[in-house]
């Protein structure tokens, strides 16, 4: 039987090992289904949450977040209508995959052992070795059934991630797109966050890097998939005004910056601090530097 989680205002106590009550202040946690066929991780901002979501099209946030950190069953994925894949971790709860990394596959708790009874009443065990012989058939093909499942998904992600590039960088940038690209950048601080969004007066991190490039004269795609397959790949210690910073994998970068110098960065963080002018630090370090100009 399914457990729902908690909603939003609701107070609940889910019987899962490892979870205790929870309350509509704290971040709730993945429920436990027969039918999960993966377990993810959220890789979000540190001390920050995702949000989740009723649906993966136009859906409504139901006022609780996955936080960074915490694992999660997924019973389902989906691509939304602009490609984005999502992954179903409760009823009509939803949350976005490129804010997660996969862990493992979800296997079921081993059964305890019974005692043996060979030595008392051997035709029992055999009438019981015959049980189990039909259970272990039952049971490898549950097992064949969730590899196909845990397969499909995959393929569901290599297939979002491995899209067409729907735009390229110019093979050649004006010689003054380094300066307009950090003045641009700087330009948008203080403006406000929201997913999806492409300016002028609200971002997306990937937006917002689309935005100031293509004020620049150079032609950047939409997403951090495609963003960071773009130009070449340089050390964060030899960072230079206009590159691009990344956070996550090559296949599923999460969020990306645009380097202005002295160590900083300015990007469309998060929905609490929109587009902000930071500072590089070990606490938060990003994993892959592209130059592109």
């Amino acid at each position: 039987m399914n457990l729902k989680l908690a909603k939003l205002g609701a107070v609940a106590t889910i019987s899962v090992a490892g979870v205790t009550t929870i309350t509509s202040m704290k971040t709730v946690s993945a429920a436990t289904y027969k039918t999960a066929i993966k377990r993810v991780k959220i890789n979000y901002l540190p001390g920050k949450g995702t949000k989740i979501w009723t649906n993966y099209n136009n859906g409504r946030f139901i006022g609780f977040r996955a936080k960074d950190g915490t694992e999660w069953n997924v019973v389902k994925t989906a691509v939304d209508k602009d490609g984005g894949l999502w992954y179903m971790v409760g009823d009509n709860e939803w949350i976005e995959a490129r804010y997660t990394v996969d862990i493992d596959q979800v296997t079921q708790a081993p059964k305890t052992q019974k005692l043996d009874k060979t030595a008392v009443k051997p035709e029992i065990n055999t009438k019981k070795s015959l049980t189990q012989k039909v259970k272990e058939k039952v049971t490898a093909a549950k097992t064949e059934t969730k590899k196909k499942q845990v397969q499909k998904a995959n393929k569901i992600v290599n297939q979002t991630i491995n899209k067409t590039t729907t735009g390229k960088a110019s093979t050649q940038a004006p010689s003054n797109a380094t300066a307009t690209v950090v003045d641009l950048a700087k330009q948008q601080v203080g403006k406000n966050y929201s997913w999806g969004a492409e300016g002028p007066d609200t971002f997306d991190c990937s937006g917002l890097v689309q935005y100031v490039y293509a004020k620049a004269g150079v032609n950047v795609p939409r997403t951090t998939y495609d963003q960071i397959k773009l130009g070449q790949t340089v050390s964060l210690d030899s960072l230079q005004p206009g590159d691009l910073v990344f956070w996550g994998s090559t296949t599923a970068p999460y969020h990306v910056a645009i380097y202005v110098g002295n160590n900083q960065y300015v990007n469309a963080a998060t929905p609490e601090q929109g587009v902000v002018l930071q500072t590089l630090s070990s606490y938060y370090t990003p994993s892959i530097a592209k130059r592109i100009l």
